[in-house]
């Protein structure tokens, strides 16, 4: 069976406080009651040894004293009889006592001279009463008792009345923490309620939710919590979207990429097969087909390396290079394809400054940087330049190239990016992954890399390197 949890929590109030408040009333009632008969007892046992000082003072005039009280207790509904030391009757009977029997416990404790009582009692007597036993001691010896004894039914009058306020009492504070369990009850039940809807908005995909919160307590702890998990549920699923759109991408550009080689390769090999290119044309097809081969190589390298780069499978050895060499022999590599496009590679460093890094993976840099700037210049000047910075190495390549557009300057980094589609035509870095490859590779080395370009003046690719500490 389903409950409600705001009913659960109105239970639970209620019974807390019935159970603590019937506890409650039941001592206080006991406690009244006690007080009420220890007052009446108190009150007959001051009678009673007024009484007896009164006989020990003038033992003649016993009698007097007797009706002199007699119509003082009558008035306020007690009674008296004196017995003699056998419990026979030694006065005209006031009250409704006549004769009683005492146990001998109690009568020992009268012949030692102690006071005797006996408190709402009626098994003994013709009804329930309270009853006060006297001794009357002379030389040691008990010569008499006189009892004083009240109808208890005024004390449970007032008893009653007592509890009937006490009733009320607990009607009207009932009434008042019913209301009020109710009103702190909802308000839990609601809190908590706002925190279910959101989570239902989570399951359904919907994460811009947000719940009050606060440090107040637990449920408010619960809610920070709740809009902390929304917070990273919201980045893990853009940054899952993000990676799917590029997955996509990825397939469509290797797709893409892989389409033309592969196409240029199987019609080469189907005309050569079928001896349908001219004898002076085959030699010209076999070196298209080897240069598409070594397109898909390129391809497939640059892919590997990438993802051996990206989850950290690549171990730097770092060494103190000189720079200059390394400018040196990055100008010779790509000279001839500079010179294709009529382009000049010059340098600008000196003889004695030095770099902390890779050796392999700094060349890998630097060529993929040279490459891309030979790639997108035409008729213009590539600088390689070397310079001290504080406790660092400042590499420059700058081109006098076609430039990038500043919206595509921070897309440049991305996997298979590429800002114009034209550029696919180039034989190098057309497939975008090497200036990715690039900057991870620098921030292995604990580097950093920037881009300045404008469009149809040039880029220029700043890296800084550490020095070795």
């Amino acid at each position: 069976m389903r409950i409600k949890y705001v009913y659960q929590l109105l239970v639970s109030h209620i019974s807390i406080f019935l159970l603590a408040f019937v506890i409650l009333s039941l001592l206080f009632a006991n406690y009244v009651e006690n007080l009420v008969y220890k007052n009446k007892t108190d009150e007959l046992i001051e009678y009673g040894q007024t009484i007896l000082a009164k006989f020990e003072a003038d033992p003649r005039g016993q009698i007097a004293t007797l009706n002199q009280y007699a119509n003082v207790l009558d008035a306020r509904q007690i009674y008296f009889s004196v017995f003699d030391q056998r419990l026979n009757l030694l006065t005209p009977n006031i009250g409704p006592l006549e004769s009683f029997e005492l146990t001998a416990k109690e009568y020992s404790r009268l012949s030692n001279g102690e006071t005797v009582i006996i408190r709402h009692e009626g098994k003994r007597f013709v009804q329930e009463m309270s009853v006060v036993l006297l001794p009357y001691i002379q030389r040691g010896n008990l010569l008499g008792v006189i009892v004083l004894y009240a109808p208890v039914s005024g004390t449970k009058e007032m008893i009653r009345e007592v509890n009937n306020y006490l009733f009320i009492t607990v009607v009207i504070a009932l009434t008042i923490s019913l209301l009020l369990s109710w009103f702190l009850s909802k308000l839990h039940v609601n809190r908590i309620q706002r925190i279910r809807e959101a989570t239902s908005m989570i399951s359904s995909g919907n994460y811009d939710v947000h719940v009050p919160s606060s440090s107040f307590d637990e449920i408010g702890d619960l809610g920070n919590d709740f809009n902390e998990m929304a917070r990273k549920l919201k980045n893990s699923n853009e940054e899952i979207e993000s990676l799917e759109n590029r997955r996509r991408q990825f397939m469509a550009d290797v797709s893409h990429e892989m389409r033309t080689p592969l196409t240029t390769i199987s019609g080469m090999i189907e005309g050569l097969r079928d001896d349908l290119i001219p004898e002076e044309e085959k030699m010209k097809g076999i070196n298209l087909m080897n240069q598409e081969t070594k397109r898909l190589i390129r391809l497939v390298n640059e892919n590997l390396d990438y993802e051996k780069i990206r989850s950290n499978q690549v171990v730097l050895t770092k060494e103190t290079i000189q720079l200059q060499e390394v400018l040196e022999v990055i100008r010779d590599q790509l000279s001839i394809q500079a010179e294709g496009k009529d382009n000049r590679i010059l340098l600008d460093v000196t003889r004695d400054l030095l770099v902390f890094a890779d050796y392999d993976r700094l060349m890998q840099i630097l060529i993929n940087i040279t490459k891309n700037s030979i790639q997108f210049t035409e008729n213009g000047t590539i600088w390689l330049r070397g310079k001290a910075g504080k406790d660092r190495t400042i590499i420059e390549i700058e081109d006098t190239g076609s430039g990038i557009n500043p919206a595509d300057i921070e897309a440049i980094w991305h996997r298979f990016y590429k800002a114009d589609l034209s550029r696919t035509s180039n034989p190098y870095g057309e497939f975008g992954l090497g200036l990715s490859i690039v900057k991870k590779l620098v921030q292995l080395h604990d580097g950093e890399i920037e881009v300045e370009s404008e469009e149809g003046k040039g880029t220029i690719f700043t890296i800084q390197l550490p020095e070795k500490k």
